[in-house]
């Protein structure tokens, strides 16, 4: 199980920052952002090789589940 922000969002973000430099905006002056969106993965498989057992409400909140 995984549990962090998402990466596609902070690439999103990261080429908003990079658009501001470029247009001419100083680095210094920009601020620090911090992620705002989470995902949340699950595997199935090692799970059941750990005897665990996730429950069905549990896996429905999953992103991402890998079987």
């Amino acid at each position: 199980m995984a549990y962090g922000p998402d990466l596609g969002e902070g690439y999103r973000r990261a080429a908003a920052l990079a658009d501001r430099i470029l247009k001419g905006a100083r680095p210094a002056d920009l601020p620090v952002e911090e992620p705002t969106q989470f995902s949340l993965g699950i595997n199935l498989r090692t799970a059941k090789e750990l005897g665990i057992t996730i429950p069905p409400m549990f896996l429905a909140r999953a992103d991402q589940v890998i079987e």
